[in-house]
């Protein structure tokens, strides 16, 4: 097709090249200007918001906030592995808390002593899991590698190492009180000696840094506890009317045998006599008269004939009754014996060589049985004279 001679340009002209002349037509630039680059366009306005410092500061808190919660993260993850971590002892550590360490001291004390690694991670933990008031006062045995975390749980646990003081039945209050201020574990001295009868002779186990008073109070209680139980489960138509009796003569039996199987049968005995108004003639309430409570800490097994004449209110060679007060602390078993004693007509006893006793209805019985214990006796002592001449 024939163009016209406006139509032999080689396409449409970039608008750049026009100028746009008053009435909207374009007309083109010149060379020079066509050429030239077009400036850059401004950037846009910043916003008022952007600018205000409310909301500069309040991002700059959330991008510390944010920093800080992965720096706690971090230290949180890190701690934890340590509180978890096998700690560094390589051998067994006996570590004591006292009474009234605070969390710092007690946590302090086991850095310097190498149980732990850090105080701070210990006591951080601790805080972390509440228990920083939970801790228990006492003596600890750490093991090899234990970590933080079990460290705390044995000192809020108070898994501490117990210790134990035995005292055996019929032991006087004084022979009592003398081995607790004897023991070097348990804390504070005991003076005054407490009331015959009023404790109950057993082991009993304490921490470190147990005083020797709370020792005599479970004892006491122990006694009471023992007694209020037993008196209200006693057979009927004993000659005992009080619990305090009941003490009293529980005390006679315990002295004269250690055999526990025997008890019932003892306590019969004595039973029948007073039911008899027969003295009991009992030897140990001589004993206790003369010398009181230090009566049991010699071997005083001989009787003698100035012992049985001479004048004293537990003699009961010369009293029909019971004796004032116990001759020592009883044991449950005792109590229980005379609570409940076995049903004989036994109104003798006498030892039969072989560490218990020979009972007896009769007196003429009762002969018999204490011919026999004087052949034993004599056998023993030639045996114990030979013994001695040999070594």
């Amino acid at each position: 097709m024939a163009q016209s001679p406006e139509d032999n340009s080689n396409g449409p002209q970039d608008p750049s090249d026009l100028h746009i002349q008053p009435g909207g037509q374009s007309a083109p630039r010149s060379p020079s200007r066509a050429i030239q680059p077009e400036a850059a366009p401004p950037p846009p306005p910043r916003s008022r918001h952007a600018r205000n410092p409310v909301v500069i500061t309040i991002n700059f808190l959330l991008s510390m906030a944010v920093l800080g919660i992965i720096v706690a993260g971090a230290a949180l993850y890190w701690g934890k592995g340590e509180f978890d971590a096998t700690g560094p002892l390589t051998e067994e550590k006996i570590f004591i808390v006292a009474s009234g360490m605070s969390l710092p001291q007690i946590a302090a004390k086991l850095e310097d002593e190498g149980v732990i690694t850090n105080s701070l991670v210990f006591e951080a933990g601790t805080r972390l899991f509440k228990n920083e008031n939970k801790i228990k006062a006492g003596e600890y045995e750490f093991p090899v590698g234990i970590s933080m975390k079990t460290v705390m749980e044995d000192l809020v646990g108070g898994r501490a190492v117990y210790h134990s003081v035995t005292f055996p039945e019929g032991w006087s209050s004084a022979q009592i009180i003398n081995r607790l201020n004897a023991n070097k574990i348990l804390t504070g001295e005991i003076s005054a000696i407490p009331a015959e009868g009023s404790l109950l002779p057993e082991t009993y186990t304490f921490t470190r840094g147990t005083t020797k008073a709370r020792i005599i109070e479970q004892m006491e209680k122990a006694m009471n506890d023992h007694i209020a139980r037993i008196w209200e489960k006693r057979s009927q138509g004993l000659p005992i009317d009080t619990p305090e009796q009941l003490v009293i003569l529980a005390s006679i039996v315990e002295k004269e045998t250690s055999k526990v199987d025997e008890h019932p049968r003892v306590a019969s005995v004595f039973v029948n006599r007073l039911r008899k108004g027969m003295p009991l003639q009992s030897d140990p309430t001589i004993l206790y008269g003369l010398f009181g409570g230090d009566a049991w800490t010699k071997d005083r097994s001989a009787i003698t004939r100035s012992m049985l004449k001479e004048k004293n209110p537990y003699n009961t060679y010369q009293i029909k009754a019971l004796p004032p007060g116990p001759i020592g602390n009883p044991s449950a078993a005792a109590l229980e014996a005379v609570a409940n004693p076995a049903r004989t007509k036994d109104l003798y006893f006498v030892a039969d060589g072989t560490g218990g006793h020979a009972f007896a209805e009769s007196y003429k019985q009762h002969q018999r049985n204490v011919a026999n214990w004087r052949k034993v006796e004599k056998e023993i002592r030639a045996r114990q004279a030979a013994e001695k001449k040999e070594n």
